[in-house]
C-alpha cells in the first residue's frame, strides 16, 4: 500500500502538472471506484461543472495530502462554492498523467480529461481505491469520513513528543501494531513503521506501555527522518508504486530492514529477521533493536 512518502510524491507531481488546467470531462470504467456521489454521472458532472455553473469546466487550484488521502481543491468564482476531489490509493492505486492517446492499461478505473490532450488516469489492480467529489457547502470530512479519524501528521507542529506519548503510553499493544493505526500516526504504514523502529532501536513486539519517554522521543525523530529520506528518494518501488509520470521510487534500495529478511544488517551484519504481528510482516535486527 502506498504510504505517506509515496502519496506525498504523487501530490508534488500533481501540483507540478495539473494545476489551473480545466477538467473538460471524464470516464468511469469501474463504478465502485466512485465512493461519492453514488451516481457516476453526478460525479463527472460535478468535477467538470461545479465551480463554473455555465459548464465551461472546473480546474484544480491545489492538491493537499492528509495522511494517505489526496484532496484537490477545485477552483470557483467564490470561496463558498469551492468543491473538492478526493482520492485514496489504497493497496495498488496509481494516478498517472498521460497523453490522451496513450493506450489504456487494463486496470484503468477512472479517466479525467484536461484540455485537448492530457488526462489523469486512476489505475488500480486490486480495485480497493476510491474517489470522491464533495459538492460546495458540504464539509469534506462529512463525505470522506476517514479524514475525521486521522491522527496528527508527522510533519505537523502537533506531532510532538508529548503528543506521541499520549497516544502510546496507555496502549497495551505492540508498538508496531500501534504505529499502523491511523488514529495514532497519520500516513505511516508497514514499510516505514519497520524502518522507524529500526532507527530508534525498538523491537516491534515491545508493548507501548513499556516504552520510556526517551524511546518515544527517539521514535518520533526516527519517524520523521525515514519519511523525509523516502520522500527525497521519490518513495519505494514496493507494491508497484509509480509517481504521476510512471517512474519508480528509489527508497527500496536503501531500506534498513524492510523486505530484507535474511540479509545482513547494514549496521552490524546480523541477519535481518522477519516475524508477523496482527497478520502483518515485521522486519527487524535482533542486535540493533533490543528495546
Amino acid at each position: 500500500m502506498p504510504e505517506l512518502p509515496e502519496v506525498e510524491t504523487v501530490r508534488k507531481g500533481l501540483n507540478q502538472l495539473t494545476l489551473n488546467q480545466k477538467i473538460t470531462g471524464g470516464d468511469v470504467l469501474l463504478d465502485r471506484t466512485i465512493a461519492y456521489p453514488f451516481s457516476v454521472g453526478e460525479f463527472i458532472d460535478g468535477i467538470k461543472n461545479s465551480a463554473y455553473p455555465g459548464g465551461v469546466g472546473a480546474a484544480i487550484a491545489i492538491w493537499h495530502r492528509r495522511g494517505k488521502y489526496l484532496v484537490a481543491e477545485l477552483t470557483s468564482s467564490s470561496p463558498s462554492s469551492t468543491s473538492w476531489l478526493g482520492v485514496h490509493l489504497r493497496m495498488t492505486g496509481q494516478l498517472l498523467w498521460v497523453d490522451r492517446d496513450e493506450p489504456l492499461h487494463k486496470h484503468t478505473r477512472v479517466r479525467l480529461f484536461f484540455g485537448d490532450r492530457q488526462e489523469l488516469r486512476f489505475v488500480d489492480q486490486r480495485t480497493f481505491g476510491q474517489m470522491w467529489w464533495v459538492p460546495p457547502g458540504i464539509p469534506v470530512e462529512s463525505v470522506i469520513t476517514g479524514l475525521a479519524k486521522l491522527a496528527a501528521d508527522p510533519f505537523s507542529d502537533e506531532f510532538s513528543v508529548d503528543y506521541l506519548a499520549s497516544k502510546l503510553q496507555k496502549r497495551r499493544r505492540p508498538i508496531k501494531t500501534a504505529l499502523l493505526d491511523q488514529s495514532v500516526v497519520a500516513g505511516l504504514g508497514n514499510i516505514y513503521a519497520d524502518e522507524a523502529l529500526f532507527k530508534s532501536g525498538i523491537l516491534p513486539e515491545t508493548l507501548c506501555t513499556d516504552l520510556k519517554l526517551k524511546q518515544i522521543e527517539n521514535l518520533r525523530t526516527a519517524i520523521i527522518q525515514v519519511l523525509e529520506t523516502s520522500i527525497e528518494a521519490g518513495g519505494t518501488t514496493f507494491s508497484n508504486f509509480l509517481n504521476v509520470k510512471g517512474v519508480n521510487g528509489n527508497y527500496g534500495g536503501v531500506a534498513w530492514v524492510y523486505n530484507r529478511a535474511g540479509e545482513p544488517c547494514r549496521v552490524c551484519d546480523t541477519p535481518i529477521m522477519r516475524t508477523r504481528l496482527a497478520g502483518r510482516s515485521s522486519h527487524f535486527c535482533p542486535e540493533c533493536q533490543r528495546g
